[in-house]
C-alpha cells in the first residue's frame, strides 16, 4: 500500500484527522484484554501497551508535539477511578513520545455508553460533548489523540474537531485497538 493509501470507511468520508493507527485489531481475541484494561483494573497493562502504541504509531507520532487523551466525564472518572485513554498517553510518553495534555480537553456532558450504539447515534451521542480547556493554546501543533479503541471514529472525530477548531495544524489518531466492519 502507499502512503496515501486509505481503509474503506475513510474513503467514503474523509475524516479530520491526518492519520490514524491501531495496534490490534478489537475482536473477540483481544475483547478481555481490552475490557480488562477498561474496566477491570488492569492497569498494570498500560505500559506494554504503551509500548506497543509507541512502535505501531510511529508515523502518526513522528513530529507530534502532543500527546491529548479522549477525556472521561468527571462522574465516570470518579466511577472508574482512571481514565484508560489518559493512562495510554502517558504510557506512550514513557516509551518515548511526545508531552501529555491530559487536561486539555474536557467532556462537557456526561454521554451514556456507547457499546450498544450505531454509527449515527454515536455521532449524536459525542455532538457538543467536548471543548477545550480555557488558556490551552494547540494554534499550529501537531496534535495525537489518544484512545484504547476506535469503533466507528466518531469520538475521536469530535474531539479532532474540537482541536482544529482551537487551531491545531494536524491531528493524529493513535489507539489500543480498532473495530473493523466484517462481511461488508
Amino acid at each position: 500500500m502507499g502512503e496515501d493509501a486509505v481503509c474503506g470507511e475513510c474513503a467514503r468520508e474523509r475524516p479530520i484527522w491526518n492519520q490514524a493507527r491501531a495496534v490490534l485489531r478489537y475482536d473477540k481475541n483481544s475483547r478481555r484484554l481490552l475490557l480488562g484494561f477498561k474496566h477491570g483494573d488492569h492497569t498494570h497493562s498500560a505500559a506494554a501497551f504503551g509500548r506497543w502504541m509507541h512502535r505501531a504509531g510511529s508515523e502518526v507520532l513522528a513530529g507530534a508535539d502532543l500527546l491529548v487523551p479522549v477525556p472521561l466525564h468527571w462522574t465516570r472518572l470518579f466511577q472508574r477511578r482512571y481514565n484508560q485513554a489518559a493512562l495510554l498517553a502517558h504510557a506512550v510518553h514513557a516509551a518515548g513520545g511526545p508531552e501529555v495534555a491530559a487536561d486539555w480537553l474536557v467532556r462537557r456532558r456526561r454521554t451514556p455508553a456507547q457499546g450498544h450504539l450505531g454509527p449515527s447515534a454515536r455521532e449524536r451521542n459525542v455532538r457538543g460533548a467536548f471543548a477545550m480547556r480555557a488558556q490551552r493554546n494547540v494554534t499550529g501543533k501537531r496534535v495525537v489523540i489518544i484512545d484504547d479503541v476506535i469503533t466507528t471514529g466518531a469520538t475521536v472525530e469530535e474531539c479532532a474537531r474540537v482541536l482544529k477548531r482551537a487551531g491545531a495544524l494536524s491531528i493524529g489518531v493513535l489507539t489500543l485497538a480498532r473495530a473493523l466492519r466484517t462481511g461488508a
